[in-house]
């Protein structure tokens, strides 16, 4: 986790759709992050059998994400939705249905009360308008349905260490061109970082009923972590990244 400042030369991009377009930007985080999330998706909805239930992947990336949890999500209609051309374009091999819109700035495609559960997988941190984005995907989903939200946590147990020794937090950024003052390889364009208290009292402000917060950890984390990473993970506000299962109200 060494703090030394990486600036090899990047394209300028001229705004953050085109950062997004970018195909070395990451468009696909770890698969346990994706299971735990599955799994508390699949435990709300319970089996096909008692009726299919249409689920949206928005910021659905490459699809990586999805085609990991469909296994447990089998006979529900997963539909992913994304800005990047270049994502969806990958998509398409893994996901049987993807739509291109943004969330960002545009709306969904979808009427009003038409979908059951929203998967919305790291996507938060990198929107100027989250507020827009959370009342947009409660205007789509149904009463009662369920949004599945999932953020790196700015309280992480090795950000506070990091922070009390004066450095950047990991996922925190100043800046689309690279790296400073923080641990890390890749400029992600994150615009902003919650903590577990603070991601539950914006989606409780925006209509939802906070059904329940936990913990993933972080495939960035160097190996000889890994184990302490998933041990935080019983501690949701000392994971490395939030699972959040809320319903709208």
């Amino acid at each position: 986790m060494s703090s030394t400042a990486r600036t090899e030369p990047r394209p300028r991009p001229s705004g953050l759709r085109d950062f997004y377009e970018n195909p070395s930007v990451p468009v696909a985080s770890g698969d346990a992050r994706s299971l735990r999330q599955a799994r508390m998706l699949a435990a709300a909805l319970g089996p096909a059998s008692a009726g299919a239930a249409t689920v949206l992947d928005v910021g659905c990336g490459d699809g990586t994400a999805a085609r990991a949890a469909a296994p447990l999500l089998a006979g529900h209609r997963i539909i992913g939705v994304d800005w990047s051309q270049d994502a969806l374009r990958r998509a398409r091999r893994r996901l049987p249905y993807v739509v291109r819109a943004d969330i960002g700035g545009g709306g969904l495609p979808f009427a009003s009360g038409s979908v059951d559960a929203v998967l919305f997988s790291e996507v938060i941190e990198h929107l100027v308008d989250p507020d827009s984005a959370l009342d947009e995907l409660r205007r789509v989903l149904r009463p009662g349905g369920h949004l599945m939200l999932s953020t790196p946590n700015l309280a992480a147990w090795y950000n506070r260490a990091l922070l009390l020794a004066g450095v950047q937090p990991v996922f925190s950024e100043v800046s689309l061109r690279g790296i400073y003052g923080r641990p890390g390889s890749e400029v992600v364009g994150h615009l902003r970082l919650a903590t577990a208290r603070a991601l539950a009292e914006l989606v409780r402000a925006r209509g939802f009923e906070v059904v329940r917060v936990a913990g993933a950890p972080f495939h960035g984390v160097p190996r000889p972590l890994r184990a302490l990473d998933r041990l935080a993970c019983a501690r949701p506000s000392l994971a490395s990244l939030l699972l959040l299962h809320a319903r709208r109200t």
